[in-house]
């Protein structure tokens, strides 16, 4: 008798639940969604690429935890294929009492054997998407 057929990895689902922890600011959850050599990459944004679970909750700690409040709201999430994600999310965020700051980026995350291998934030819409198109491809 054959063994049952599985479904596939639902990555939007998980990409989603990132969020969610991040929300919650549960960084040891989403270090553990991570592959061991797992890259947070915020070099976009002038915060570099973080390489290793430790190395990317460390950093998590440090950016959101200096922060009084935080949200993303996730806008949209597809699942390209191959383990690739895009997303698009709205980050709102408040350091102190001058205000809120609110960001949009366009995540793109690399999902192997049900971990996140990397994600990559774009500040350009348009070019997360050539690059989530050129890893769908590379990875068929």
């Amino acid at each position: 008798m054959s063994p049952e057929p599985t479904d596939p990895p639902d990555y939007a689902r998980r990409t989603r639940a990132v969020y969610d922890l991040l929300n919650g600011r549960d960084f040891d959850a989403i270090t553990a969604m991570f592959a061991p050599d797992g890259v947070w990459d915020v070099s976009r944004w002038g915060l570099g690429a973080k390489s290793g679970r430790e190395a990317i909750r460390r950093f998590l700690e440090d950016w959101f935890g200096s922060l009084t409040e935080y949200e993303v709201r996730v806008e949209q999430i597809d699942e390209l294929g191959q383990g690739v994600v895009l997303a698009q999310v709205l980050q709102i965020a408040r350091a102190d009492s001058r205000g809120s700051l609110e960001v949009r980026s366009t995540p793109v995350f690399r999902w192997q054997d049900e971990r996140i291998a990397e994600v990559t934030l774009y500040r350009d819409g348009e070019e997360a998407r050539v690059a989530a198109a050129r890893l769908v491809r590379e990875r068929s």
